[in-house]
């Protein structure tokens, strides 16, 4: 079966290394696994150049992994790649491109000898534990512009399925900073609330538009976080990796505060998550929002790095992932959100997708909690952005939206700091005493 190629924004990503930097760099580009980035990649080799070699790393064969034994001689180096490729190369218009170049870390190595010789164009795939576990005894080439690849965002989704009238349509509306109306609306949210049921996994996509059927997505898609966890067992033997990204959801479900980790482990001691995070991070499995000692603009320099909420990169696998004990037909988020019945303790569902959402428009993730003199409640913001010189405090909302206490006496507090105030929800567009009331399904395109 042929697999799809959709359309992805980071294919103007790769156009600008390609027309600006490629002479003097490699692409390395970062991501999950099945996230697209080697049919992207393989794409834009066979539109943007004369010829290309695309070599596998994870299915090739031992002729062309011996070739990096000594690439000294980069003549003949090449001349027996194109040899064992079958494919002729251009000098200036030819594109290699190293696919899971993790796998084989003297590949990478060479990277800086290639770009140097300057005949050819080089473009990299790395996902998972990558490239860190894999470059302890090579030189990493300084050479190399680094870009992420992110699962399909809303608007990708919508070019997928042929939607071209909804992308129009919430441009306009935001534009005009108006409603959509009843009918619209829901229309908006039916299609955005498909989008959460599938994700942005171009397999599950390319399922659902082949079959029609969310019981063969789901399957895609549990296979998909099978695959992680099996891959969470490289970085750690113990599968803690694998227990604490099975937790998101639960923590997530619970309102607490921070990432709890007896939700993942029973005993578990911080220390030991703390060693394992950033293994866990540069998977791209995961999305982390740090607590911020202090918002204002620049909270990275004051985050509480032993406080913080994970998120899945994909909400897709996150409803797969949130009753991956119960079969389809169980599986009451698929019912609730089909049917448009999405009851406020499934919420988290929608926060999980706007944290994917502000990643995917290149925001680091913040959040802030604090207390209330007259009683024990924590009055929390879901996310801080900066823009500017100020923070933009957001607040996701499933129900009641009327209710908006922490955002309230956030910004008391912080009147001087505050830019936008955003309330995120289910309803349609509404502008009332300084907050932006935004449907979800506007928030991609702000």
């Amino acid at each position: 079966m042929k697999k799809s190629v959709f359309t992805r924004k980071i294919y103007r990503e790769i156009l600008e290394w390609k027309e600006n930097r490629s002479d003097k760099y490699a692409l390395l580009v970062k991501g999950a696994r099945r996230v697209g980035k080697s049919t992207i990649v393989e794409e834009f080799a066979k539109k943007e150049f004369k010829s290309y070699i695309m070599i596998d790393f994870a299915h090739v064969s031992k002729d062309i992994k011996d070739l990096f034994e000594d690439t000294y001689d980069l003549d003949f180096f090449f001349l027996q790649l194109q040899q064992l490729s079958g494919t002729k190369l251009y000098e200036k218009e030819s594109v290699i491109i190293f696919d899971e170049v993790q796998l084989l870390p003297k590949a990478r190595q060479a990277i800086k000898y290639f770009v140097a010789d300057g005949r050819y164009k080089y473009i990299e795939t790395g996902s998972l534990l990558s490239i860190k576990k894999n470059t302890k005894d090579i030189l990493i080439p300084s050479e190399e512009h680094k870009i992420s690849m992110y699962p399909m965002d809303f608007e990708e989704f919508l070019w997928a399925i042929g939607d071209e009238v909804s992308i129009e349509t919430i441009k306009v509306l935001l534009e005009k900073k108006r409603p959509a109306g009843n009918a619209i609306h829901r229309n908006l949210m039916r299609i955005f609330r498909l989008y959460m049921l599938i994700g942005g996994m171009p397999q599950a996509v390319e399922t659902y538009l082949e079959k029609n059927n969310l019981q063969e997505v789901d399957e895609i898609k549990r296979e998909i976080v099978d695959l992680y966890e099996e891959d969470f067992t490289k970085i750690d033997a113990s599968g803690l990796a694998g227990d604490i990204y099975d937790a998101i959801p639960a923590n997530l479900s619970s309102n607490a505060s921070r990432y709890i980790l007896s939700n993942a482990r029973e005993g578990t001691r911080s220390e030991r998550v703390l060693d394992l995070l950033p293994d866990i991070l540069s998977s791209y499995t995961v999305n982390i929002a740090y607590h911020a000692n202090n918002p204002a603009v620049g909270m990275a320099l004051e985050k509480d790095v032993g406080r913080y909420k994970l998120f899945t990169s994909d909400v897709g696998l996150f409803v797969t992932l949130a009753f991956r004990d119960k079969n389809y037909v169980e599986n009451i988020i698929y019912n609730k959100l089909l049917s448009d019945k999405m009851e406020a303790n499934l919420g988290y569902v929608y926060e999980n997708a706007v944290a994917q959402i502000l990643v995917a428009k290149g925001n680091n993730l913040f959040y802030y909690t604090m207390g209330n003199n007259s009683s024990n409640h924590l009055y929390e913001i879901d996310f801080l952005i900066s823009t500017g010189n100020k923070i933009c405090p957001i607040e996701v909302k499933s129900g009641n939206y009327r209710c908006h206490k922490s955002l309230d006496q956030f910004c008391d507090k912080f009147r001087s700091r505050i830019g936008n105030k955003y309330l995120v929800h289910t309803k349609d567009y509404k502008w009332e005493n300084g907050i932006n009331y935004i449907p979800v399904y506007m928030l991609p395109f702000l």
